[in-house]
């Protein structure tokens, strides 16, 4: 799968709206046919950043998305509410979703 995290900067005026200006492009990618996950998060130490953890089945999926019409005007929705270029990690690994974390293993829900 491809596997993508992307931190965005968003401007003071734009963080309690962030998710209404990113809302379209997000529910469009969801609804791809190769999108496994798209998830926005915030930082619980800085207001201002925002996460995209996103995976897409396959570089195929991951082109289709960056050439679907509506991946370029969510880019246009959010350039005017960024305060500096996004970061991202773009990486190829194998498996089609998120493993159990061993160390962690909860054997049985606790009330």
């Amino acid at each position: 799968m491809i596997f993508i995290v992307v931190k965005f900067k968003v401007l003071d005026k734009h963080q309690n709206d962030w998710l209404l200006v990113t809302k379209e492009f997000t529910d469009a990618t969801r609804s791809e046919p190769g999108n496994l996950w798209f998830e926005w998060h915030r930082s619980a130490d800085d207001p201002a950043e925002f996460i995209l953890i996103e995976a897409f089945r396959d570089g195929q999926a991951g082109s289709d998305h960056v050439a679907a019409d509506h991946f370029r005007k969510g880019l246009d929705a959010m350039r005017p509410a960024l305060s500096e270029t996004p970061r991202i990690i773009h990486t190829e690994i194998p498996g089609e979703d998120w493993s159990r974390m061993g160390e962690l293993e909860v054997t049985q829900a606790k009330a």
